[in-house]
Order: C-alpha cells, then structure tokens, then sequence
C-alpha cells in the first residue's frame, strides 16, 4: 500500500508519567479506511497512546504525523479540528442535557447537519426514542451508543474507540459490535481499544499489541486465527 495511504502516522514516540515510561518508542500506522485494534493488559499503555495522539497527554519524544505532516501545534481542540475523534472510557457525556443536545455537540466545530443527525438515528435507534431524555438516565449501554453518536455527528476522519464495550451487558456488546461492523462497512477509518478479543478481531483489519508501554506484535487479524482463548493467554496473561 503507498504511503500516501496511510493516515496515521505514530514514529518511535515515548511518554513519560513523571520519571516512568508509559510508552517506549512505540511505532505504527492506520490506514485510509482500515480499522486497527490495540490490544494488551490492563496497565499496557493501550489507554496512554489514544491519549497522545489526541494531544490530551504530552509526548516526551518522536512524532505523531497526520497525512504525513507533523501534528503541530499538540493542541487537543486543534487535533479535533483536523478530524480526530476520541470517544474514552469513561464517555464523557454531559449528564443533565438530554440525548438530542449530547449528540448536537459532537457538531459545534462545523454546521449541525440534519442528514448527518439522522443517520446516527438510524445507526441507534433507540437514541431517537429517548432523544429527549436525560443523559443521566439512560443505561451504560445506552450512553455509550451516545457518545458513539456524537463522535459521528463531527465526521471523523479518524474514530478512537476506547473500550468500547467495557462494562456493557452482553446485548449492549453485540449492539456496538454490529455498529462497528457497519462503520467498518462504509471504510471508516478506526483505531480500537478493546479488551474483548473477539469483538476486536470481528472488525479490525490490523492488530497491534502493546506489552509494558512497547509494540511487541503487529500482524494482520487474517494471520491470528480464531482460537481466543490462545490469543488472550499470548496477549493478556
């Protein structure tokens, strides 16, 4: 695949929480139109290198390319502007505002697009059944499939999943499963965290693996095979 293909670029880059490494010249790229999974322990630096790229976390050394011209200045604000979507653990929603205005801030950096609202609708419909519902009481599910929504309705060029299904009851899981699988479906272009191992490998092209703040595999998921639960004994234990 040319270069010109890839729109993430991360080079030799390390970060450092005080006098500790949390990520050793880690290297690695997404493509136009790939989806890439990281997978790795608890504690790996999975959660640190999403960080960085957003420019939520400062980089000690190396360099973050975005079509191949330098991230600068890391302003988190200014990464977002160039199309790089984060959604995080912990979904960051606002709480007392309801569904609808949620997810019409995930457009505050361009015009709000009606056909752009509708098609996250159609992506979560039970979002436009409560559209008018609080955020604070809706199910974990349900606020991730918020966050999800309004990370769309910014048209990402870049999607950061961060756990996407952490903590979610099993048919939430095949829920943002099937979401995946339809973005995936329509080329865009996504990096995962994810600690299900098969609900990564169900939609990434690519695997990177991350062992104490350093890449120690990266392969394609054709080349992993099936067997999950050798992969989580390589990978998690």
């Amino acid at each position: 695949m040319a270069a010109s293909d890839t729109l993430l670029s991360i080079r030799d880059l390390t970060v450092r929480y005080g006098s500790a490494i949390a990520l050793d010249g880690v290297t690695l790229e997404v493509r136009h139109g790939e989806v890439v999974a990281l997978l790795g322990a608890n504690g790996s630096g999975k959660t640190t290198l999403l960080n960085a790229i957003s420019g939520i976390k400062p980089i000690a050394s190396g360099a973050v390319l975005w079509d191949g011209v330098p991230m600068q200045p890391r302003k988190p604000h200014r990464i977002f502007a160039k199309g790089v979507v984060q959604v995080s653990q912990a979904r960051d929603l606002f709480p007392e505002m309801s569904v609808l205005d949620n997810l019409r801030l995930g457009a505050v950096t361009r015009r709000f697009d009606a056909a752009r609202l509708a098609q996250v609708f159609g992506y979560f419909p039970r979002l436009q059944e409560r559209r008018q519902q609080r955020a604070a009481t809706l199910s974990g599910g349900e606020q991730q499939m918020v966050a999800i929504g309004r990370a769309l309705m910014s048209e990402p060029r870049l999607l950061m999943l961060d756990e996407p299904s952490g903590g979610l009851a099993p048919r939430f899981v095949d829920e943002i499963g099937n979401i995946m699988q339809r973005l995936r479906q329509q080329h865009a272009t996504m990096l995962i965290v994810e600690q299900n191992i098969q609900l990564a490998l169900s939609v990434a092209d690519r695997v990177y693996v991350l062992r104490n703040g350093a890449i120690v595999t990266s392969t394609t998921v054709a080349e992993l095979g099936t067997d999950y639960r050798a992969l989580a004994q390589r990978f998690y234990l």
